[in-house]
């Protein structure tokens, strides 16, 4: 009965600390990102994939800092405690949530690796100086994409070897080798784990910041810029008979109202672009990261205290 009891507690303050701070993102996200538009794109799509997991990791977070720990210490083994159906039902949405976001990765998963072993039959692999594998595929893929989380790849389509120069096919396989280098499938990935309604504009504005964000890794002067441009330009005319799957990095895959702003913002790069994207620096986040963790090793006593309090609260 107490590991029953420990289970329902923990998937209650899991719910709770879930569903709080999902809600927090959502009623503050779209108030304070106008503010991060003066930041570069990289900052921009970091910043929005941690307010964007910041509900699952917070509440995965204060279960097993918190509830988990307080409820061992502190609970009686001994204590037989009715328990009231407002716990049960808040641990039935704990638990209803975790498998929600279980069942859709686990899809997002096996849709993409159906896809992407249609996509490599037949595949020729090309003699190129990238550090990760480039392989000839058929007309049915999109025209340039970067597929894989362990072993990644980036597929070629002949039409894209057709359409592209050599300058703009470097410049454009720079851009997947960005994705692959942020590691942009994985955070897809956690971001079907992580489901709540409402959220498809956080994640729209997500995937636009790090497209941009890959822009601007995949080139150092006005000139790449413009060749990237070109490639967009000449790819988007390239539709694939079916969508790419969702935990894929496709050179142009989005909507034509993005790939314009993402040509626009190419053609106007300057030297100042390049300096902005530079400045970035994790020491801020060092320093918070430190000063939070000092904070909750010397009041981590008291915390466990009123945590359990609450809980038991809860549990009438």
């Amino acid at each position: 009965m107490f590991a029953v009891r420990g289970t329902i507690i923990s998937l209650a303050v899991f719910a709770i600390a879930y569903c709080a701070a999902s809600l927090a993102v959502l009623v503050t996200w779209k108030n304070v990102w106008p503010r991060g538009q003066r930041r570069s794109a990289r900052r921009r799509a970091d910043a929005l994939f941690f307010l964007r997991l910041f509900p699952l990791v917070s509440a995965i977070l204060v279960t097993a800092v918190f509830a988990v720990p307080s409820f061992v210490i502190l609970e009686p083994r001994a204590i037989e405690e009715r328990m009231g159906i407002v716990p049960v039902a808040l641990a039935l949405v704990g638990l209803a949530l975790a498998g929600l976001g279980l069942a859709k990765s686990l899809a997002a998963l096996r849709g993409s690796c159906r896809r992407i072993s249609e996509w490599t039959r037949g595949a020729e692999k090309l003699e190129t100086d990238s550090p990760v594998a480039v392989l000839r595929v058929s007309a049915t893929a999109p025209a340039m994409t970067a597929v894989g989380i362990v072993r990644p790849k980036v597929f070629l389509s002949d039409a894209t070897r057709t359409l592209l120069n050599p300058s703009e096919l470097q410049t454009a396989l720079n851009h997947e080798l960005a994705h692959v280098r942020r590691q942009d499938n994985l955070r897809k990935l956690l971001l079907h784990f992580a489901v709540f309604p409402g959220m498809s504009g956080l994640e729209a504005a997500w995937l636009e910041a790090t497209e941009m964000a890959a822009d601007d890794a995949a080139v150092s002067n006005s000139s790449e810029a413009v060749e990237l441009a070109s490639a967009l330009i000449k790819m988007s005319r390239c539709v694939p008979l079916a969508p790419p799957p969702g935990l894929t990095a496709a050179l142009v895959h989005s909507p034509a109202s993005l790939v314009d702003a993402r040509v626009k913002r190419l053609v106007a790069w300057n030297e100042e672009t390049r300096t902005k994207r530079n400045q970035y620096s994790i020491w801020r986040v060092v320093c918070a990261a430190l000063a939070t963790t000092t904070v909750l090793v010397l009041t981590y006593g008291g915390l466990l205290v009123r945590v359990h309090m609450a809980t038991e609260w809860l549990l009438r």
